[in-house]
């Protein structure tokens, strides 16, 4: 069986796209110049597409696509080698196909950049990979992780589908292609297996959530520099917050006037969410003493005013607000200490969920809680963030499944 060639890293992050000149990464230019005309042509609508995503979508949205979008076209020059205006629908169930068990050295186990700079130059990084074998959160195996065994998830698979989708729809839209056979290859897919599962709320236990609270506060009480774990775990859990709605990003700053109170002395907080939407979302009375000792710990007044433009939560280090990948840092100790702390006393089947626990976990925690305390679904839905209703009840209400599950726990052997 002939060596796959090597993968050729197309396109940077959302912060470099905006300036990009391509003579300041010499070996991109080097492999677009090396094929058919039509390669850097491709490499343009990819470009353009990309450009187009990153103006009316996150940074985490954008990043997602052009993923989907580099492994497509890299695809499309380096093993199909065919425009994409010959392609047909067996050419993208041959994509998906390749998709599903892609060269073994185009698999890392680690996210790495796709560029370094040196010389003044971007050049491509040795150690990036298009795909990832993702390993189980906190999984202890001693075992060399297996790369014959990657195996994309169904959502992965869906992710594939709607971005080579929109990138042909982008490409319709702008004449420059009149099909789209990945919108047709997409039912056809060998590989999507239709779910009729009981699905699974990623959340904490009320027992590991009072973990997590409880060891924030201990930070917080020992280190009033943990002042700002604690704000962040507890806003994330009780505002149900993406950690994308808590972080700096180019086109919004989350700051403290974010936070109003209304004509009643209710308070909310402004968030810009998904969809480049806005929306106020409610704050619980109780929330606001967390607020207030952040605030206290940053010498700034008790709650915050009109025209308070500090960030809601402040870089440890220079101006402005938190990333994502900082604060995501910053929860994960908490939830390591927790973990820690419960499998001391609990046990480790009571604890192992807080190994597995990402922060958008707190979201679904908090918002299943709501449920639970039978708090009305449309309210709640308008505090998540869902187009609809449906979306909310679809995800967070499992009375069914709780009542079947009930009825089948005691059947005997």
């Amino acid at each position: 069986m002939a060596k796959a060639p090597n993968p050729v890293a197309l396109y940077p992050g959302l912060l470099e796209f905006p300036n990009l000149a391509i003579s300041d990464y010499p070996d991109l230019q080097s492999f677009l110049s090396a094929g058919p005309d039509w390669r850097m042509a491709h490499w343009r609508w990819g470009y353009e597409f990309l450009s187009y995503i990153g103006r009316n979508k996150s940074e985490h949205t954008f990043g997602r696509f052009r993923n989907e979008t580099e492994r497509f076209l890299l695809w499309v020059f380096l093993f199909k080698d065919k425009p994409m205006d010959q392609l047909r629908k067996a050419d993208i169930l041959e994509y998906a196909d390749f998709c599903w068990q892609p060269p073994v050295g185009w698999i890392g186990l680690v996210n790495h950049e796709k560029f370094v700079r040196q010389a003044g130059f971007y050049r491509q990084n040795p150690q990036w990979s298009p795909f990832r074998l993702k390993l189980a959160k906190g999984s202890q195996s001693s075992e060399p992780a297996n790369k014959k065994k990657y195996k994309p998830s169904q959502q992965t698979l869906s992710a594939m589908f709607t971005s080579v989708i929109a990138l042909y729809k982008y490409l319709m839209t702008e004449e420059v292609l009149y099909g789209n056979p990945a919108q047709i290859a997409k039912k056809d897919c060998r590989y999507f297996i239709k779910d009729a599962q009981v699905k699974d709320v990623r959340r904490l236990t009320e027992q590991q959530w009072l973990y997590v609270i409880e060891i924030a506060e201990k930070l917080a009480n020992d280190d009033s520099n943990h002042e700002r774990s604690l704000f962040i775990i507890c806003a994330l859990k009780a505002l149900f917050l993406r950690i994308s709605e808590l972080s700096e990003r180019p086109n919004w700053s989350p700051v403290m006037s974010h936070f109003w109170q209304d004509s009643d002395n209710n308070w909310w907080l402004k968030v810009y969410g998904k969809g480049r939407k806005i929306r106020d979302i409610t704050v619980p009375d109780s929330f606001l003493p967390y607020l207030k000792r952040y605030r206290s710990q940053r010498d700034l007044p008790a709650l915050p005013f009109i025209g308070d433009n500090s960030p809601i939560v402040e870089k440890i280090r220079g101006q402005g607000g938190m990333t994502a990948r900082q604060l995501t840092r910053i929860v994960q100790t908490v939830f390591d200490e927790a973990y820690t702390a419960m499998r001391a006393k609990e046990g480790e089947d009571r604890a192992l969920k807080l190994k597995e626990a990402s922060t958008h976990w707190l979201r679904h925690t908090g918002a299943s809680m709501e449920v639970e305390r039978g708090r009305a679904l449309k309210d709640l839905s308008e505090d998540l963030g869902h187009a609809s209703m449906s979306t909310t009840d679809t995800i967070y209400v499992q009375s069914e499944a709780k009542k079947r599950a009930e009825s089948g726990k005691n059947r005997k052997i």
